[in-house]
């Protein structure tokens, strides 16, 4: 009894062995393929880098280069994953009657995901938010000073507020414009005119300042 069991077992294992064997022969007699392709998008006038091409089950594949090309070994009936962030993931099947040397062309499909609207409040609900706005004590005057808007206080500060920066930018302009035109002209020193020191010895006798 014992021996018919063994015999049974030893048939059962000698089975297995024989499927597993076969069925790596029969994975051995896949060919390898090459696979080169060009990635593409709806709005991409040349291809799509960084697209990510693999083969989940053998765990192997590459990435597109900056024109949208790719190229990896693979063997017929393996089912390729193309995917890249804010696209839908694509499949492709390689056929078993495919070429030693298989090109195809891949189109990207944006992936847009639309978000509910979100509304922001500094407060967890309305009712304490309208809680808050009616406990504010708003002033309802302007919190300008009306002393502050008298018209002698407002010339001096026009007379002695120092010029800004727009106004210093205007005044170099207009004394570098002088310079320039002033550049080819006569410079006349008027305390060598004897006209203005006549003038000034009547005005002098005359008593004027």
């Amino acid at each position: 009894m014992v021996g018919s069991k063994t015999g049974w077992l030893v048939v059962f294992l000698g089975l297995l062995l024989c499927g597993v064997a076969t069925q790596g022969y029969g994975q051995s007699k896949k060919r390898v393929i090459q696979l080169s392709g060009v990635i593409l998008s709806e709005d991409s006038v040349s291809g799509l880098p960084g697209v990510h091409v693999y083969v989940p089950k053998a765990g192997r594949g590459t990435t597109s280069n900056r024109a949208g090309y790719f190229s990896m070994p693979v063997l017929e009936g393996d089912s390729v994953v193309i995917s890249s962030v804010g696209y839908t993931r694509r499949h492709y099947i390689v056929p078993p009657s495919a070429s030693e040397f298989l090109t195809i062309i891949v189109e990207m499909v944006p992936d847009v995901t639309y978000l509910k609207e979100v509304e922001i409040m500094p407060f967890p609900t309305e009712e304490v938010f309208k809680e808050a706005v009616l406990a504010l004590n708003i002033p309802f005057d302007n919190g300008v000073d009306p002393r502050a808007m008298n018209a002698e206080l407002l010339a001096l500060m026009l007379r002695t507020t120092p010029m800004d920066g727009n106004a210093n930018y205007r005044y170099y302009m207009d004394q570098y414009s002088g310079s320039i035109n002033d550049r080819f002209q006569p410079r006349v020193n008027p305390f060598l005119n004897p006209f203005n020191w006549a003038r000034f010895f009547r005005d002098l006798k005359q008593g004027k300042k």
